[in-house]
């Protein structure tokens, strides 16, 4: 049974280079890379529900392009 997740994460398309890290390590595989106009690739969370809040995207992005957000609009550095 999963434990209730309490964050998803937020993917800056400024500063995603379309790299596929966070997409590897994402154990419940609901990010992907898509392409975006220009013919780059990013990285986007395609199943928001099946995110379980682990935060390891987070964790593995070199180019701090991902952040959680919380539940219920407040930022993550609350609580």
């Amino acid at each position: 049974m999963a434990s209730e997740r309490k964050a998803l994460p937020v993917i800056d398309p400024t500063r995603c280079t379309g790299c596929g890290w966070c997409v590897a390590v994402c154990p419940p595989h609901v990010l992907s890379l898509a392409v975006v106009p220009g013919w780059q690739k990013k990285s986007t969370l395609h199943d928001e529900a099946g995110c379980t809040g682990c935060a390891k995207c987070v964790v593995r992005c070199p180019f701090d392009a991902i952040t959680m957000q919380r539940l219920g609009g407040g930022p993550s550095g609350e609580g």
